[in-house]
């Protein structure tokens, strides 16, 4: 493994879950008494890891006090367990992320997500809007910022192997998956050229830890909850929701394209704050992590 990931790892530390005693990895940036008004969230996406804010977090960090990450279970450094031993639903993740904030003593916080990482926010947002976070978690969510991701999946320009994973023949293809077949995935979302090759030598780096590379198909399940609580659930929170929202979108994202932003803006949330980043692609805070941190904290400027 290369050194920037190891050194990665070695700044940051395990908990076992309490329910299922998968082991989660998190790592806690700056001051631990830190407000929740102080405090940013951050929700990696698909098929990434908590690394993939290591670009952005010395950024983060001139605006927050405090900035928490982690890998939700099936990715980075985090257990990675079959399909008898874990769903993988949307659902159960972001009861992982409740469980990781509760761990540290959060009270609330920014929520900041990418890619699948937004779907597990919705989850969030439902839940908040429901009243159902958990009372220690009395703060609550400060606001939302969704980067990049398939919020609307009708809008989503899957990849073909996307769309694979998700059959019957999954299992097999990500038993075959080999380094050249994923960095094209990779560069085929990403839909402009910013992305480097260490970049996605990093991240496939960080899949092949505890076979993940080989667990796609059952990572990529989220986007079946997506199909059945998408309408019914997750963007009718959205419009609900009390919290400031931000849609903070690369216009490059060849997957999920920034029609979607502006479909969120208009038909979903219309209070919610939209920033469209001029040629970023979709991994956006690894491609372009100025012009994201640029976007990103204009947003908490302006907000006060």
């Amino acid at each position: 493994m290369d050194a920037e990931l190891s050194a990665w790892e070695s700044g940051g530390g395990y908990f076992n879950l309490a329910a299922t005693g998968h082991r989660v990895f998190f790592r806690d940036f700056g001051a631990a008494n830190a407000e929740p008004d102080d405090t940013a969230l951050l929700m990696h996406g698909f098929p990434e890891s908590s690394f993939s804010w290591h670009k952005v977090v010395e950024g983060l960090l001139g605006h927050f006090r405090r900035v928490v990450v982690f890998d939700l279970i099936g990715y980075g450094f985090s257990d990675k367990p079959g399909a008898d031993a874990y769903g993988y639903s949307l659902m159960e993740q972001a009861d992982v992320a409740l469980q990781v904030w509760g761990q540290l003593g959060l009270r609330g916080g920014h929520l900041i997500a990418h890619d699948m990482g937004d779907s597990v926010s919705t989850e969030l947002v439902a839940r908040s809007v429901a009243a159902l976070l958990p009372a220690w978690f009395d703060s609550g969510f400060r606001s939302v910022t969704f980067t990049n991701g398939s919020m609307v999946l009708e809008l989503a320009k899957l990849r073909v192997t996307q769309r694979l994973l998700l059959t019957r023949i999954g299992p097999v293809l990500a038993s075959l998956v080999v380094k050249k077949a994923f960095a094209q995935q990779v560069r085929s979302a990403q839909g402009s050229d910013a992305l480097s090759d260490r970049d996605i030598e990093l991240m496939w780096q960080i899949n092949r830890q505890g076979d993940g590379h080989r667990k796609t198909y059952l990572t990529i399940r989220y986007l079946l909850d997506r199909r059945r609580f998408e309408a019914t659930r997750w963007l009718p929170a959205l419009g609900a929701a009390s919290m400031p929202i931000h849609l903070c979108w690369g216009d490059a994202d060849a997957v999920a394209r920034v029609e979607m932003a502006h479909h969120l803006k208009r038909h979903v949330c219309p209070n919610a704050h939209l920033t469209v980043m001029p040629g970023v692609g979709h991994f956006c805070q690894l491609s372009d992590p100025q012009q994201w941190l640029d976007s990103v904290l204009a947003f908490y400027s302006a907000a006060g």
